[in-house]
């Protein structure tokens, strides 16, 4: 076996249901968010992780916790998989951020916010810190945000930024798991266990992409 890195996405939040963009704010997950941890950390810890790292911001950590729970894993944090931050955005939903940064919006670029290349590039380099630390049969769980974890794949792919957007959302406690070969790491799944659920995330806007 090759060392595998599963990415999951936090469960829900308030601020997921209300479409408003969480960023750097550290919203807690709600009671759909905490069973939704709970549920995949059942189906995950199947897979026997030996290793769990999460985002420092509380609904990627409890999430975390949640299946170190099951599989009897301490969770190392690593303020690197945070989510992108969104500056002035953070807190407003998708139609005040609209109606107020049009142009801005169009792009899915806060004035002050994060580029995403920064936050592939981040991202992608703290999934390799962290895979390095595996044996070579080991399975990393990275537990994260739907930005984030999006654009940090792509960029752990060697995807090109034009070809970012083909890759779909994360929807909340869905995952893709990677695999390390001998040409780098490619994709085996993608946003598991949730299609054909819809995805509220401050990753791009669907109908945007």
């Amino acid at each position: 076996m090759s060392k595998r890195i599963v990415c999951l996405r936090h469960g829900q939040t308030l601020w997921n249901v209300e479409q408003r963009f969480q960023g750097h704010s550290d919203i807690p997950l709600d009671e759909t968010g905490v069973a939704q941890a709970a549920r995949a950390a059942s189906l995950l810890g199947s897979l026997r992780p030996t290793l769990i790292v999460s985002s420092d911001l509380q609904r990627a950590n409890d999430t975390a916790l949640a299946l170190g729970r099951v599989v009897g894993l301490d969770v190392a944090v690593d303020k690197d998989l945070r989510e992108r931050g969104g500056g002035q955005w953070e807190g407003l939903t998708r139609e005040e951020i609209h109606a107020r940064w049009p142009e801005e919006y169009a792009a899915w670029e806060a004035p002050d916010g994060e580029p995403v290349t920064e936050v592939a590039t981040r991202v992608a380099a703290a999934m390799r810190r962290w895979a390095a630390r595996l044996d070579d049969d080991g399975l990393l769980v990275v537990a994260s945000h739907g930005a984030a974890l999006r654009l940090g794949i792509c960029e752990l792919l060697g995807l090109p930024e034009q070809l970012w957007p083909a890759l779909g959302g994360l929807g909340n406690c869905s995952w893709s798991v990677l695999q390390e070969g001998r040409r780098g790491w490619r994709l085996l799944e993608h946003n598991a266990g949730t299609l054909p659920e819809p995805i509220n995330s401050d990753d791009r806007p669907e109908s945007e992409v």
